[in-house]
């Protein structure tokens, strides 16, 4: 009866035009409506966006691995004051922690020799550790209270890109792709970056750009360093390109044969990105060129702008992607994971985010484009006051804390200037204002003009929505 009703459904008009727009003749047709006939026509039907937009685009910087709050953002003098002596019972409770300190006889309270001050007008704390960012203080939007219940790397990783803990649901980048495309039909909605600052770090998998219940053509399209950033894009040995066209266009003829004889979706999503694929095979290579931007801009970026595969490279990449029209850029920058050796590697690890971070948010304002271009910056979750394992004066780790911890936000619809939400003295316990991960995901929703209660594509007999049935607004963060 289901595929009864499928077949009906294909009938209607609605279905038969949303079914010619996969065709390449249907792509020049979507490129009339500003590229975006497609993806609205694509499943949701909900009107999207749901009212006028804050940002058009959004340039995720995630510092896989956690970075600790503490010595960037979050300004603790009593850590200093109390260094070695025990934190106390009353602050910890008893709240979980991860196996790795479990078992502790001891939670001796530490920080390194770390300065912070504050900055611009609006006064915000920064750290030693992040110099450029002083020059920006005052477009920053801080949240530092943001929490979440995933404890370890994975699932917490998992949680802020998809709204679960659990593999398998559509990621951030992926629910805007289906909901609203692309600027430019000749690249994707959705392009995920990766780097690494020091050796190590905890693995990412493809999961966390993944697609899962929403048509394929969503996911994010993982852009490589090197003469391929691509992998199978380029034209095989010995085919030329108008053999390679007429090749694709016969391979779409067999799958909409096959589509009226099944009804799969799947097909659809196929010729969807076979197009993409051969439109891909000009404007990437065209959007990657850095050749022709100037050297004061690599010198904004810093000496390693140059260097594929890099952090700087990878920033300055995301201020051409946002510039072609991509909708959704995914940074990964792994290497945050300092459960021992923090001091050395922290400082090491800030080098390489600080000034390619800055210079990003300075290039989009100068361009005009901080206005409507939304910038992300942060992880999974926080890090311990405590030490974990033996502290020394000039040594110590810091174990994963899902309590509290800062991101910050630039740009199109936030307010600037800004420190929302307060922990404790320790940096333990949040005491104001706190912002779950569900609260987050809703309010970047809201500054792409999306309602995130509405917004949602069912599934396996329910609607399924990135916050689940959580999420509210942080209003007082909006400009």
């Amino acid at each position: 009866m289901e595929r009864l009703n499928d077949m009906v459904s294909a009938m209607n008009r609605r279905v038969f035009l949303k079914n010619s727009l996969y065709s390449l003749g249907g792509t020049a047709l979507a490129s009339m409506f500003g590229g975006n006939l497609l993806h609205n026509m694509g499943g949701n039907e909900m009107g999207l966006p749901h009212f006028a937009p804050k940002a058009k685009r959004v340039i995720f910087l995630f510092q896989s691995g956690a970075p600790s709050q503490l010595e960037l953002f979050d300004h603790k003098p009593k850590l200093k004051e109390m260094f070695g002596q025990e934190l106390p019972a009353s602050i910890r409770g008893d709240q979980r922690v991860t196996g790795m300190t479990a078992n502790q006889k001891s939670f001796p309270l530490a920080m390194g020799d770390f300065t912070f001050d504050q900055y611009g007008e609006s006064g915000a704390w920064l750290s030693n550790l992040l110099p450029y960012h002083r020059e920006i203080a005052d477009e920053l939007c801080f949240i530092k209270t943001m929490h979440t219940e995933a404890i370890n790397h994975d699932p917490a990783i998992t949680f802020i890109q998809t709204g679960s803990q659990q593999a398998g649901r559509p990621s951030i980048g992926s629910w805007l792709s289906y909901g609203l495309g692309s600027e430019n039909k000749n690249l994707p909605d959705f392009v995920v970056l990766l780097s690494r600052g020091v050796p190590g770090g905890q693995p990412l998998y493809a999961k966390l750009w993944g697609n899962g219940f929403l048509p394929s053509q969503h996911q994010g399209v993982m852009f490589r360093s090197g003469d391929e950033p691509v992998l199978y894009l380029n034209d095989p040995d010995g085919m030329s390109r108008e053999s390679r066209k007429n090749m694709l266009q016969h391979l779409e003829s067999l799958h909409r044969n096959q589509y009226e004889k099944t009804k799969d979706p799947a097909l659809q999503a196929k010729i969807a990105q076979y197009e993409m694929a051969f439109r891909m095979q000009m404007s990437v290579p065209e959007t990657l060129d850095l050749s022709k931007e100037p050297q004061h801009i690599f010198d904004m970026y810093g000496p390693d702008a140059r260097v594929p595969g890099t952090f700087a490279n990878n920033c300055l990449q995301a201020r051409k992607l946002a510039e072609s029209g991509v909708r959704f850029i995914q940074l990964y920058q792994m290497g945050w994971d300092f459960h021992g050796d923090l001091p050395r590697q922290i400082t090491a690890m800030s080098k390489t985010v600080d000034q390619p971070s800055v210079a990003l948010i300075k290039d989009l304002k100068q361009r005009g484009m901080l206005e409507d271009t939304l910038v992300i910056w942060g992880g999974e979750f926080g890090r311990g006051c405590y030490s974990q394992g033996k502290l020394r004066k000039d040594n110590y780790g810091r174990d994963h804390h899902p309590r509290c911890f800062t991101i910050y936000m630039a740009g199109a619809g936030v307010k600037k200037g800004v420190t929302y939400g307060e922990t404790d003295e320790f940096g333990y316990n949040i005491v104001k204002n706190p912002v779950h991960v569900h609260d987050f995901q809703a309010t970047l929703m809201h500054l792409m003009g999306i309602d995130h209660e509405r917004f949602t594509y069912k599934t396996q007999g329910r609607r399924f929505r990135l916050t689940d049935v959580h999420g509210h607004v942080v209003k007082d963060v909006l400009a």
